[in-house]
């Protein structure tokens, strides 16, 4: 891991949305827990497995919600969205000397002193109150029924509550420039890009490639895992392997030709060899960054990805680089991919593993902890002049 700078001693809070497991967000909240020994860290859900905390929150204490604590909240924890903006406010954390939260929807409504310095890392905004909306409405089959109509105005209700807390932060970071323009539109402010940082010594470099293709990613609607399945039942000759678990699993089995295998949810080190020997990865999601994505690189694997979201800064685009590590495909569809998934092949020669993993060192944890800790600085030097 990158070495840490040490902090200066602070009473910090560090509030972050929930952690049903020990994904991309958590993998950031993690590092920013690296540079404050004993923060407290305050979630909705915490569904972390001892041995998570234990190598990588060692020392940090976790404040979950009253939530936590209901019958088979595990599994509906998603389905209380409604109460999540109530529940955040309920956490105090007035008495700290500073406020880090760590937001994709919610953390960053936490309640805080007027002079009290709060730094928020934007995942994203909330994606299914916003411009998603209408895809996951489409995707839950959510009409202008009853139903229908009582989702789109909780949503309606949250995208209230999410524009009044907006300006609760002094300062915003982006995870990158796609999350930074969506935070622009609608929150009308502006924000620094501070890249996720990606543990480049925990992924192995291989340049010699099997014949498998992969996706890697947490199986919900908004991944498009179905949008790739589709388009190798109709590329028999390409084998797949579909790499995670999520509430899509059942249904995305069921639509699979025989080209296509399912590894499930896969240990860090099987993971990590999987994505290392695939010929590349291919995403048909639209990510706010993409942290899989970024560590299919630094294991020299080569992508072919949506051109939109974090892969327009992750992926060094064929045609357009000197050095490419990528191809990016301009529509969400089946014979989009397809294309896309033949040109990579027919020029596959252009994209070596080498550039690949040279690319993924801009996302490295030592750039992540200069970049985030200067903008703690800021933060606390900005309250010291308004005070």
């Amino acid at each position: 891991m990158a070495e840490v700078r040490p902090a200066v001693e602070h009473r910090v809070a560090i509030v972050h949305d929930w952690c049903p497991d020990f994904r991309g967000g958590e993998r950031v909240l993690a590092q920013i827990c690296r540079h404050f020994p004993n923060a407290d860290v305050f979630t909705l859900f915490d569904f972390l497995p001892a041995e998570v905390k234990e190598q990588y929150f060692r020392d940090v204490e976790f404040h979950a919600s009253v939530a936590n604590r209901l019958p088979l909240i595990r599994k509906f924890y998603r389905s209380l969205f409604f109460l999540c903006p109530f529940l955040i406010e309920q956490f105090d954390v007035t008495g700290y000397d500073m406020v880090i939260s760590s937001s994709a929807a919610f953390a960053r409504g936490v309640i805080t002193r007027p002079d009290q310095p709060h730094l928020c890392y934007v995942h994203s905004p909330v994606r299914y109150a916003w411009d998603e909306q209408f895809s996951y409405l489409a995707q839950g089959k959510l009409g202008f029924g009853p139903k229908g109509m009582l989702f789109r105005y909780m949503l309606h209700r949250l995208r209230e509550w999410d524009t009044r807390t907006a300006h609760g932060p002094d300062l915003m970071l982006a995870n990158s420039n796609y999350v930074r323009s969506r935070i622009r539109h609608i929150y009308g402010r502006d924000a620094r890009v501070v890249f996720p940082p990606v543990a480049l010594d925990e992924l192995d470099f291989v340049a010699d490639k099997h014949d498998y293709y992969v996706s890697a990613s947490f199986l919900a609607p908004y991944k498009r895992t179905d949008l790739v399945i589709q388009a190798f039942n109709e590329m028999p000759s390409r084998r797949l392997v579909i790499v995670g678990e999520g509430q899509q699993s059942a249904a995305l089995r069921a639509m699979a030709g025989p080209n296509v295998s399912f590894a499930g949810y896969l240990p860090r080190r099987d993971y990590v060899r999987t994505v290392a020997e695939a010929r590349a990865m291919v995403f048909a999601g639209c990510e706010d960054f993409g942290i899989a994505l970024a560590e299919a690189q630094a294991c020299g694997t080569p992508l072919v990805a949506f051109g939109r979201g974090g892969a327009v800064d992750i992926v060094r685009r064929l045609g357009a680089a000197e050095r490419p590590t990528g191809i990016l495909f301009e529509r969400q569809t089946v014979v989009a991919l397809k294309q896309a998934v033949e040109h990579f092949e027919a020029n596959r020669d252009l994209v070596a593993p080498e550039a690949c993993r040279e690319n993924s060192e801009r996302f490295s944890e030592k750039r992540f902890d200069s970049e985030f800790l200067d903008a703690v600085g800021a933060v606390r030097s900005l309250q010291a002049v308004t005070a």
